[in-house]
């Protein structure tokens, strides 16, 4: 014991400071598949914008899709105020569930631009409307 008292702030900052910080981690997959680097080779390719060695056309598009299910759908029961004069943007934090949803999106990764639905549930049908909303728009 150091005989002094020391403030929860002095030790945060000094832990802040400290090269070794157990409390944060990362999460990672090692590959296993024994052909990895040759399957993430040809994505990472079509990522830069090459296929088979050839550089794409401005009229390619890649295109990479996508869903998260189970999407809780929250229905504010107040409405949220704008910003003004002094005051942040306020969201009421009362909410009322309005079941589950899933998020279909895709990523143009030349374009840099999300197009992306909500829908009811997954499979075929839904993700054949995502993909009508992705060649029409």
């Amino acid at each position: 014991m150091l005989g002094k008292t020391i403030s929860p702030r002095t030790v945060g900052r000094i832990l802040d400071e400290d090269s070794i910080k157990p409390w944060r981690y990362e999460h990672w997959i090692f590959p296993r598949a024994p052909d990895f680097a040759d399957k993430a080779a040809r994505i990472l390719d079509l990522y830069e914008g090459f296929w088979q060695g050839q550089r794409l056309g401005l009229r390619d598009y890649v295109i990479s899709a996508d869903e998260k299910t189970s999407i809780q759908a929250r229905l504010r029961c107040h409405r949220t105020l704008p910003p003004d004069e002094g005051r942040c943007r306020r969201v009421e934090h009362e909410y009322g569930r309005g079941g589950a949803l899933q998020y279909l999106a895709a990523w143009d990764v030349v374009r840099g631009c999300v197009m992306g639905r909500c829908e009811a549930k997954t499979g075929i049908e839904p993700f054949g409307q995502l993909v009508d909303q992705v060649m029409g728009g």
